[in-house]
């Protein structure tokens, strides 16, 4: 199979603002291929069957890590029925071999199978439930929705609901390895759902990722993710206080990082990502913390990991601090569309302040 692609994305660290619009139009896209899993019908093991082509895939949500995500479905020979609010990125997916729609229930009426990479918890009720233009209002008894978003379990768990109650079969599948992870299909899915219909999206996820994980029932994909981006924000916050601390007392940056990278400080914030200017190529300290995951969606996601604890009645005092300094860095204008690895500079340029530290975290709004 031959097939023309382009690597696309919502470009320039952008998150996604979700709301509908005539974009996009309708042409259809041939696509040949040489084997398929089938979308479900009324059975998810209908998923596993094999014909001359294979059937159309909708995603919604085209920005930085959705389009690589994408990107990869329509390399791995899938028809891809695209919605994005973006007209700009839904032009180069057209151009790239996607069918392009106006909303996502134009999705659901041509895809069986659709995944979702969204901003946040509102965005995915909108896209999901909206009476007139939502996903469930053209779904079939049967299809698959995979929603990739991280959000609150809570509102996961309620969007599960309202599927089962159509006869859909759904999964939070929330992701790790940033854009990065995304742009080369080695992305880690943690699952939330039926054993039925994780097997039934088994196919789909691996030409996005490398690593799947099945965490559980509805919601435990997101729960999952809130825990593991709230150990991230915390080894980020700590390796570049650690960094900081080691230039202000003449270390060389690079030696100290490879003291870490060999010692007990190691972790993926160091030797991987680490935020220091001029130690790593090919990361976003490299090239002035653009790109990468944006310090807002960080701080979004330690808000839903502080929330979650509150109600769980889990003490966080470390996630709480760093939810905080976040907060901050959110509402500065110099950082808050920077990669949040960024936290290095906040603090080496002396945007810091521990007297608005102290008052975010007693204020308790740190999203």
């Amino acid at each position: 199979t031959m097939w023309t692609t382009r690597t696309i994305g919502g470009g320039g660290g952008r998150a996604l603002r979700f709301g509908y619009g005539p974009y996009g139009s309708n042409r259809t896209s041939v696509f040949v291929t040489t084997a398929v899993f089938l979308p479900a019908a009324t059975s998810m093991h209908a998923c596993f069957a094999t014909t001359a082509t294979k059937q159309p895939v909708g995603f919604i949500g085209l920005g930085n890590m959705g389009g690589f995500m994408a990107t990869n479905l329509l390399k791995a020979g899938y028809p891809v029925v695209a919605f994005d609010v973006n007209a700009d990125t839904l032009r180069r997916f057209e151009s790239a071999g996607a069918r392009v729609v106006r909303t996502p229930k134009e999705v659901a009426a041509q895809a069986r199978r659709v995944v979702t990479m969204l901003p946040s918890s509102p965005h995915v009720e909108s896209v999901y439930t909206d009476a007139s233009s939502g996903l469930l209002a053209a779904t079939q008894t049967g299809d698959l929705l995979i929603d990739t978003s991280t959000i609150d379990p809570t509102v996961a768990r309620k969007v599960h609901a309202k599927a089962a109650e159509k006869g859909v079969h759904m999964l939070d599948a929330p992701v790790s390895g940033g854009v990065g992870g995304a742009e080369k299909g080695t992305l880690t899915f943690m699952v939330g759902g039926s054993n039925e219909a994780f097997k039934a999206a088994t196919d789909l996820l691996q030409s996005m990722g490398k690593n799947l994980v099945h965490c559980g029932g509805p919601g435990n994909g997101q729960a999952a993710k809130l825990c593991n981006n709230l150990v991230l924000g915390i080894s980020m916050a700590g390796v570049a206080e650690g960094m900081l601390l080691g230039n202000r007392l003449g270390l060389d940056p690079k030696l100290l990082a490879s003291i870490f990278n060999t010692s007990t400080a190691r972790c993926w914030s160091s030797d991987t990502y680490n935020p220091v200017p001029g130690v790593m190529d090919g990361v976003p300290a490299s090239r002035g913390y653009s790109g990468g995951f944006g310090s807002a969606l960080m701080s979004k996601d330690l808000g839903l990991a502080t929330s979650a604890a509150a109600a769980a009645g889990a003490p966080l005092p470390l996630g709480a601090t760093t939810d905080a300094l976040y907060a901050l860095m959110k509402a500065h204008s110099e950082y808050r569309d920077k990669d949040f690895s960024a936290v290095y500079d906040y603090l080496a340029n002396h945007h810091f302040s521990p007297d608005a530290l102290q008052q975010q975290m007693n204020s308790g709004k740190n999203k």
